[in-house]
């Protein structure tokens, strides 16, 4: 197979400009440095096809590129931690929607941080990110080198004879991969080489039962209240400390809509900042600042008009400027300051002229100290006052730094840098942190959410030494809150869907529990199910003291397969009397088809058996469609001389 590393890659790889590229050998390469260039078909390379044995998520079966003939494939070299990953999502879906059977997307995941390449940390990230198309774990950047990938994200579309058509890295190419994609389709209409037969896929959301809290970002905790931006389900949540929600804020639908608590909507909310009444929130997806007043119970936008900000923006005014996934917010006098993530900057609002733009920061996404505008941050995710100097975890350098308000100048207190994270205790330049996006303070000491080595850590501001104070029992925590009154941290566990309370002093954990919490029903969509009323004859009739069987079958559809990643369950109820189930649930491994469950008559009886299944099921193959079906049904029985042994039940599946 021609690997695409050593053919010319200045033909094959066609960086475009638009926005900031990760580069694991450049470190970071701003968008004055790309290079302008057409996306123009490249025939004649053959695409490397998929490594056998490699983990995918979101198809019930691996797929290849030979099988995906007939297709224009788009591959997108991505790793969940990156911002700039998580800017091409909404493209990628608008290109799905716009080509729904010519066009099959495959995220490709190669991992930066080590964190990153477990299948279990790509799949949470597949369900957080609300991904619909297949992924690919990329072990060990495999497919990265095959395809001579230099940055994150890198798009490669591949026309429908499986060559590569072109390469680009960066953000912002809708546009061009629009037109380029439509000109492959057009091409291979005419040649007689493109398959329009529409593919499904067998996604992770269908094996995932909804939750309470799901992904929660951030947590806040202020005298006996918590503040949760419930990131996944697209709202808040605010709740006394012993778990009694006292308001919920959103619909849950995903969305930039001002309004009541009912109806205001949120997409991915992240940081949140208390004065009074008032709670600022870092809407993040919606590129947008908000307010929610408890007083009023209404949602209302204060900055961002939904767009991402251009690389390069400088601000402007309110809702008629343009944010970038705004990931914390500070409240610092009459100003709101902004962790800017999108932009690798540090914002700011003044909540008197409505103004908002750039606080610190160069835009350039590294490590660099020195004075505000001349400094360098990325991807800054957590902020904290502690008297003149706001507290930063800068994620993507795995580093913490210090903005001191009165001299204007950043310094880095604790980390590595880029491509030099880890887990390590130390002091300074030493510590090695893996993509921290949480930060507070008891006045004296920060704490850090360690989020992809799943730790709490103990940071001395004065010294920069940092120690381990909490390393058990978490997943990717994403945001924590120290609270006064008790001197307990409030930890937004992310990946488990849960917030804990953590002892500092016995260094042990709670799990909070809220009462009557519900997920919003429009917030994770359920598998299509539909109800299918079996249709049986009249009243079965059982002979009187026999052994024997209810016998349930359900006729799959050809080449269809239980699918046992999925819920297999049936119930049973009876009412009446002569007739005894050796079983009235049956689920899991021990679901098997047809299914039988023991019964008993007595001498006579007569009453009704009630069935309720719950059944996935999948073909083979790639492009796999799984669906779910619930199957219901009362069956009448009378148990007298000249019966059956057993009742019998059978469903035909579509």
């Amino acid at each position: 197979m021609t690997r695409l590393k050593k053919l010319p890659l200045a033909a094959a790889l066609l960086t475009l400009s638009g926005a900031a590229l990760f580069t694991p050998q450049n470190r970071a390469m701003s968008a004055e440095k790309t290079v302008s260039a057409p996306l123009l078909p490249f025939d004649g390379v053959r695409a490397p096809d998929f490594p056998a044995g490699f983990p995918w998520l979101n198809t019930q079966k691996p797929l290849s590129l030979r099988a995906l003939r007939g297709k224009v494939v788009l591959l997108d070299f991505w790793t969940y931690g990156c911002i700039n990953c998580m800017h091409i999502l909404p493209d990628l879906k608008r290109l799905e929607a716009k080509y729904p059977n010519e066009l099959v997307v495959i995220s490709v995941h190669s991992a930066k941080f080590e964190a990153e390449s477990s299948v279990k940390a790509v799949r949470n990230a597949v369900l957080r990110y609300k991904i619909e198309h297949p992924v690919l774990v990329d072990q060990k950047m495999r497919v990265w080198s095959e395809y001579a990938v230099k940055a994150w994200p890198t798009l490669v579309l591949i026309d429908p004879t499986g060559r590569v058509a072109g390469q680009v890295a960066g953000e912002g190419h809708y546009a061009r991969l629009d037109a380029t994609i439509a000109q492959l389709i057009d091409k291979a209409k005419k040649r007689g080489e493109l398959s329009q037969t529409p593919l499904k896929f067998a996604l992770e959301r269908a094996k995932v039962a909804p939750s309470p809290l799901s992904f929660p970002g951030k947590v806040m905790a202020n005298g006996g209240t918590l503040y949760i931006a419930d990131s996944g389900h697209n709202r808040l949540v605010r709740a006394s400390k012993d778990g009694k929600v006292e308001a919920v804020v959103g619909s849950g639908i995903a969305g930039l809509q001002d309004g009541s608590f009912q109806t205001a909507q949120f997409n991915n909310p992240q940081g949140l900042a208390l004065d009074g009444d008032k709670l600022y929130v870092a809407d993040t997806n919606n590129h947008a600042l908000r307010v929610v007043d408890f007083a009023q119970k209404t949602v209302t936008t204060l900055a961002g008009n939904g767009k991402q900000a251009a690389y390069g923006s400088k601000g402007g005014v309110g809702t008629e400027t343009s944010l970038s996934s705004p990931w914390d917010v500070l409240k610092v006098g009459d100003s709101l300051v902004i962790a800017m993530a999108g932009n690798h900057q540090i914002w700011k609002m003044d909540l008197l002229s409505g103004k908002v733009g750039v606080y610190a920061g160069s835009g350039a996404e590294a490590r660099r100290d020195g004075a505000f505008l001349s400094a360098a941050f990325a991807q800054t995710s957590g902020l904290e006052l502690v008297g003149d100097k706001i507290f930063a975890a800068d994620s993507e350098t795995s580093t913490i730094r210090a903005l001191d308000l009165k001299n204007q100048s950043v310094k880095t207190i604790a980390g590595g840098d880029l491509f030099d994270f880890g887990d390590r205790d130390g002091r300074g330049d030493s510590v090695r942190l893996q993509h921290p996006l949480g930060i507070t303070s008891d006045g004296k000491n920060l704490y850090l959410a360690d989020t992809y080595n799943s730790k709490i850590k103990r940071l001395d501001p004065k010294t920069g030494s940092v120690s381990t104070l909490f390393a058990g029992g978490l997943n990717e925590p994403g945001g924590l809150s120290f609270d006064d009154t008790t001197g307990a941290l409030f930890i937004a566990d992310t990946n488990h869907g849960l917030i804990k309370r953590l002892d500092v002093a016995r260094k042990t954990t709670q799990t909070l529990s809220f009462s009557g919490l519900k997920p919003p029903l429009i917030s994770t969509p359920a598998p299509k199910t539909e109800t299918l009323l079996v249709a049986m004859d009249a009243t079965q009739i059982l002979a009187p003291d026999a052994k024997g069987n209810l016998v349930f079958e359900a006729k799959l559809p050809k080449g269809f397969h239980l699918n046992r990643e999925a819920p297999l369950k049936l119930t049973t109820k009876v009412s009446g009397d002569g007739l005894t189930l050796g079983q009235s649930s049956v689920s899991g491994a021990k679901f098997v088809l047809p299914l039988q469950i023991p019964l008993q008559t007595a001498k006579k009886g007569s009453g009704t058996v009630e069935i309720s299944a719950f059944i996935s099921y999948c073909n083979d193959g790639p492009g796999a469609v799984c669906k779910v079906e619930s199957v219901k049904q009362r069956i009448d029985f009378e148990v007298k001389e000249g019966g059956a042994k057993d009742m019998k039940i059978a469903a035909v599946l579509p």
